[in-house]
């Protein structure tokens, strides 16, 4: 239930901090003085589109605040247009705003009859009249899963058939790289060697000539350093330094040596065939092949596609499982969503008789003695997110069996009364703490006033009703009665509330029956229809 509400800043209330007491509330005021204006600022706070140019005063922030039984909500937004939501003082989305607002207060303006034309609407008043909330959110669950499923099972499927037709290519570049016995390293060996064959008489020329002035011919270097140090000793007797240098000679001598068979020895492994040289070039002519049509840059790259393809092959396997799984889990899922949709169906279709006769029988109290009203169920042709039918509001305001959609041919003093009955009906079923009637009665007078004042009543017994009304009858019945006014200062105009009771009471109920003259027989009128309405 709403016990306060605060607003600051917005349109013209610059300041407004009401207390609201439980049952009926009403609201009444002069056209212009700001009634509608209270619920632009709450239907703001509950997660509305912000206008811009709803602040009063631009160089401050709009503020707006309620407070229920249970939270306190609050929706402060800056001049520059940024917006930020509050609940019980922690930070909020205006999803969780709206979520909150929809389970504590609903808001009837003069535009709320176009719902009665509204498919979701129409199927929420069966749905709640039914008591069908947790079956309907239970089949939602199941509708959104095996659509979920469903569109796994498509993405899955077209996967597999998209590798299926790639799958021989793959197989093909597989079998390939399979084939051809990767080795990590290989290509750079092949390269050298292939520069090694393709110069092999230059090398062993070199090679011979260097192993031929080391330890070759009349005066190779290995002999004269052998008799250097032979030399050397002979000295070593008179000059003791002698035989050290000797001894590095020697090293250096052994060392020649060595460097010498190893030239020998890689001179005679120098294989000048062009047989070899043709095998090697072919090798490297292949890797670079495979690289080009793999889009690899090294064998390295290559043996990683290899292992790829041989995962991609693999897992085409795999879809084929996975997919006649999924099909499985889809089937499940449908069966058991097509179970609960028929229990919604059922549920549904058992509640069109009773309720099609209590809304008659309301809408016929309130002075529409012939009107006929039924809710049809009509079948869709594939099931919904919301079940498997439409539901159809049909209306014969004088009776017969010309039955039309309600929207289409009720007027609209009609689509009023129809629309009061419905949300009385709804604000029992729900058991919504707060509904706020904007001018519901607009257009209405005399005994169908009062009618209507009589159905808020009723309606007021069990929740809180917030009337917004132009008609005295309606007035005379609430149990607290505020007034919005317009006060005049020198910043400008800006709107009032404030509860009136006693003679200030009836002397507002005289001006909503005879204007802004008073006479006499308005206040004796007024004070009748607050007598008579205690």
């Amino acid at each position: 239930m709403l016990r306060r509400l605060t607003i600051n800043n917005y349109a013209l209330i610059d300041v407004l901090d009401i207390e609201i007491p439980e049952h009926l509330v009403i609201i009444t005021g002069d056209s212009g003085a700001g009634k509608s204006i209270m619920l632009g600022a709450l239907a703001l706070l509950l997660g509305g589109k912000y206008d811009g140019a709803a602040l009063k005063d631009a160089s401050r922030n709009c503020v707006v605040e309620a407070q229920f039984d249970s939270h306190i909500v609050r929706r402060v937004v800056t001049a520059a247009g940024r917006s930020r939501v509050f609940i019980d003082d922690e930070p909020a989305s205006m999803e969780e705003i709206r979520t909150l607002a929809a389970q504590e207060i609903d808001i009837h303006s003069q535009n709320s009859q176009r719902l009665l034309g509204d498919d979701s609407f129409c199927l929420s008043l069966v749905d709640t009249w039914c008591g069908n909330a947790p079956l309907l959110e239970e089949y939602r669950l199941s509708y959104n899963t095996h659509a979920s499923l469903l569109r796994d099972l498509r993405k899955l499927r077209e996967e597999r058939l998209a590798r299926e037709k790639e799958r021989e290519y793959t197989q093909f570049r597989f079998d390939q790289l399979v084939a051809a016995r990767l080795q990590e390293g290989e290509l750079q060996q092949l390269e050298e060697e292939q520069k090694t064959l393709a110069n092999a008489e230059q090398i062993k020329e070199t090679l011979s000539a260097a192993v031929g002035a080391l330890s070759q011919g009349e005066s190779p270097v290995e002999q004269q350093l052998k008799e250097v140090v032979r030399s050397l000793q002979k000295i070593a007797a008179f000059l003791p330094e002698a035989e050290e240098l000797g001894k590095r000679l020697e090293s250096c001598r052994i060392e020649l040596k060595d460097v010498c068979d190893t030239l020998e020895t890689r001179q005679e492994k120098i294989d000048a065939s062009p047989q070899k040289l043709q095998q090697i070039e072919e090798r490297i002519a292949q890797l670079y092949e495979l690289m080009r049509r793999n889009d690899a840059g090294s064998e390295e790259e290559l043996i990683a596609r290899r292992e790829s393809y041989r995962e991609e092959l693999e897992e085409t396997g795999d879809m084929a499982q996975r997919e006649a799984e999924l099909e499985k889990q889809v089937k499940q899922a449908d069966e058991l969503c097509t179970q609960l949709c028929g229990r919604l169906t059922e549920a549904r279709k058992a509640a069109l008789e009773p309720l099609s006769a209590a809304l008659q029988q309301d809408i016929r109290e309130l002075d529409m003695p012939r009107a006929q009203f039924k809710v049809e169920c009509e079948a869709l042709p594939q099931r919904s997110a919301s079940g498997a039918e439409r539901v159809r509001l049909m209306f014969a305001p004088a009776g017969g069996d010309r039955f039309n959609e309600v929207a289409k041919c009720a007027s609209g003093g009609e689509l009023s009364r129809i629309m009061l009955c419905i949300k009385a009906l709804l604000a029992q079923h729900k058991a919504l703490p707060t509904v706020i009637f904007d001018e519901i009665d607009t257009g209405m007078s005399g005994s169908l006033a009062d009618k209507v004042g009589r159905k808020i009543v009723d309606i007021s017994k069990n929740i809180q009703v917030i009337a917004i009304t132009h008609l005295p009858q309606v007035a005379a019945k609430g149990g607290a009665h505020y007034l919005v006014y317009k006060e005049y200062t020198a910043d400008g105009a800006a709107s009032r509330i404030r509860r009136i009771e006693g003679q200030e009471r009836v002397s507002e109920i005289a001006r909503m029956i005879s204007g802004s003259s008073i006479s006499s027989e308005a206040l004796a009128a007024a004070q009748v229809l607050l007598r008579e309405a205690n």
